[in-house]
């Protein structure tokens, strides 16, 4: 199967991959619209679309509520946000194909591993961050020593194979579906007989990705309020 570059540009010696920017923007103008659109004219009593707003937030809350207890309304919203982008991001590749004889212009943002990278390390930024704030420097630091002095290596290894397990973990699950989706579709070239079972077959693996997407969204944001609950829950 022949791959397609994404159109790249360079800009004060930094590569910047067009169609990931594209796709990224497009994501967070859909996030937005949707918010947008669903909290207008919310009412006491909710219905049709503000339903499913408040729906996919009390999910969240009940998601993040066990890991940060007391806590968890401090982070609600971020959580939301981030939920939403992942579900928007993860799916957008599976909608369609848009590409030239050289390049690709349409593919899941998340599906590239700068982005996974990029949302564990700000993830990664904000556990430390409000570890430092909830505890102090000298709790924050403390707590790589526990439970004894000895566990300082493993302690940071830990914080290492967190920020890599979200990267991997998302990228691995998206990219490996649109790559299988590629080869469904490319079953059209090979013989236009497999038209058939490819359309078949496209139409069940895209529901699959789409389960699939769900699902590491779901993860995503569980795994980073138990990262944040470690830290702002932290005994002193």
């Amino acid at each position: 199967m022949e791959t397609l570059e994404n159109p790249t540009v360079q800009l004060f010696g930094i590569e910047f991959d067009l169609t990931i920017l594209a796709m990224s923007l497009l994501t967070v103008l859909l996030v937005f619209a949707f918010v947008f659109w669903a909290s207008r004219r919310m009412t006491l009593r909710p219905k049709g679309k503000q339903n499913v707003l408040e729906y996919i937030y009390d999910f969240v809350q009940g998601v993040i509520q066990p890991n940060l207890g007391q806590y968890s309304k401090n982070y609600s919203l971020f959580a939301f946000v981030l939920f939403l982008f992942l579900m928007v991001a993860n799916n957008i590749g599976l909608v369609t194909k848009l590409e030239s004889k050289q390049f690709n212009f349409w593919t899941s943002p998340t599906s590239v591993t700068a982005v996974d990278f990029g949302l564990a390390l700000m993830v990664s930024l904000i556990c430390q961050v409000e570890g430092i704030r909830k505890q102090g420097l000298s709790g924050y630091f403390k707590g790589f020593l526990t439970p004894i002095p000895a566990m300082l290596p493993m302690n940071i290894l830990e914080e290492i194979t967190n920020l890599a397990s979200l990267t991997l973990r998302l990228y691995g699950n998206i990219y490996a579906g649109e790559v299988v989706l590629s080869l469904l579709l490319a079953l059209v070239h090979w013989n236009v007989w497999m038209a058939p079972l490819a359309f078949i077959l496209n139409i069940l693996w895209t529901g699959f990705s789409i389960f699939i997407s769900a699902i590491q969204a779901y993860v995503f944001i569980m795994l980073t309020s138990t990262y944040i609950g470690h830290k702002v829950n932290h005994e002193e």
